[in-house]
């Protein structure tokens, strides 16, 4: 099993290290502490289906079409999940400009647009990463009290089996400490993945034959249904975007601009096909009433329930570690010893301190704080729709502007500007959201 091996430097392309806007020199230099130009775009693609169909799928029905209804919510599936396609697309070509290599986002953003943009980015990244982490805890812990709930008339309170879920990821991420060593766990994760959404479907199918009381009234005021459509939204975007793509594409073998583009091409398919599969036949199945936490509805037998949880942690071990390496590498790349390997006995000491700090922290935030799902839409329009699809234009213009026909210009210029028009709806309405339902947060709840 490859667990990192020795670390491997690349060229000092990054403008960390090289010049900038106004010759300015950043702090940190390219050279990683992680593996890079290592992983084929097969395992990069099944990393993205498995990452992207965890879990986390077991609420979007309830976030994404129940304050849409049917036609708008299948309307808004397929436009974000094609403009998402798109704009990956795009921004993977820009691992690349004039000959100079970029493997992080904030790198690429500081070198055409100055410092501000490098923190900007940077600062966007890894709040979309951290809050990202926490949802990940906090369902790995829902996972763990509904098999408990189903064994013991006397369920733990959910703290309890937070920080189990935060232990489980600390353990993985010691001992898988890169993305590319990830390899020989995506086997079974996907076997993990496959096995609870088999179940959950034929459950669901049959839930639904049997379920006449069901409705798909969309439920609040004229108001109120138009602030929580942009929340849905911002569901969306979360479900099908990492905010990270340009640092999954360091990974990959060359070319690695053709190899990006396979990778994403086999999770706008497959991995879309499946994750929007769940959302669309748990919606079908129970309606406006469907729980933010899908399997609470189901009416299966005590096994299912407990297959079906048991899958969901154990698959979130794997796949969350994805959407927590960069934060692992801008760390490992500070504070490690990069002349000696990755598994010398001096880097397993800080590498253990480094993750134990950050799993720490993100554990007790979520213990404290176990109402994610309001969050998940803040996330979504704050951060993530702004590195998703205004940045990769902004980036078009800066490089092709000058060469790229009239129509590509304002094609790019109209994405930026509308894009920026939904950052502030569907930030609004995240923050209206969670203003209104403040009053039923409540610190370290049992929720």
């Amino acid at each position: 099993m490859e667990t990192g091996g020795e670390m491997r430097s690349v060229e000092p392309l990054s403008i960390e290290q090289g010049q900038t806007k106004g010759s300015e020199n950043h702090k940190y230099g390219l050279t990683s502490a992680h593996t890079t130009d290592h992983d084929s775009w097969q395992q990069v693609g099944l990393l993205l289906v498995t990452g992207f169909n965890c879990g986390w799928i077991l609420s979007f029905s309830n976030l994404m079409l129940v304050p849409l209804g049917w036609t708008w919510g299948i309307i808004c599936l397929f436009v974000v999940g094609l403009f998402s396609a798109y704009a990956n697309w795009l921004l993977a070509a820009f691992h690349f400009i004039d000959g100079q290599r970029f493997i992080r986002y904030r790198d690429l953003m500081g070198f055409l647009f100055g410092r501000e943009m490098y923190y900007i980015t940077w600062v966007s990244q890894y709040l979309t990463l951290l809050l990202g982490n926490m949802g990940f805890i906090l369902l790995g812990g829902k996972a763990l009290k509904e098999i408990n709930s189903e064994l013991s008339d006397s369920p733990l309170r959910l703290q309890y089996f937070i920080i189990i879920t935060g232990a489980a990821y600390f353990i993985f991420a010691l001992v898988i400490p890169t993305m590319s060593a990830m390899r020989s766990w995506l086997g079974v994760s996907t076997i993990l993945t496959f096995t609870f959404i088999t179940i959950i479907l034929l459950v669901l199918i049959h839930d639904g034959k049997y379920n006449r009381s069901r409705d798909y009234e969309i439920p609040g005021s004229k108001v109120g249904k138009v602030f929580n459509a942009f929340g849905a939204i911002s569901a969306i975007i979360v479900c099908n975007n990492s905010g990270l793509l340009l640092e999954i594409q360091s990974t990959l073998r060359k070319p690695a601009v053709n190899n990006m583009r396979k990778a994403l091409y086999v999770q706008f398919t497959v991995g879309l096909i499946v994750y929007y599969g769940v959302i669309i036949v748990g919606y079908w199945a129970y309606g406006s009433a469907v729980s933010v936490y899908l399997h609470e509805e189901l009416s299966g037998p005590k096994w299912a329930k407990v297959i079906i949880n048991a899958c969901v942690i154990l698959q979130s071990i794997v796949s969350q570690h994805m959407f927590v390496a960069p934060i692992h590498e801008t760390l490992d790349t500070r504070f490690l010893r990069l002349n000696e390997s990755i598994n010398s006995k001096e880097n397993i000491k800080r590498r253990f301190l480094l993750r134990a700090l950050l799993f720490t922290f993100n554990t007790f935030v979520t213990a404290a704080f176990p109402f994610m799902g309001d969050f998940v839409n803040l996330l979504g329009s704050f951060t993530l729709i702004p590195i998703t699809f205004i940045f990769p234009s902004l980036i078009f213009i800066k490089v092709k502007g000058k060469t790229a026909r009239v129509e590509k210009k304002v094609w790019h210029l109209s994405n930026i500007f509308l894009f920026s028009l939904l950052t502030v709806a569907t930030t609004s309405s995240a923050v209206r959201i969670i203003i209104e339902n403040i009053r039923e947060y409540n610190f370290f709840a049992d929720a």
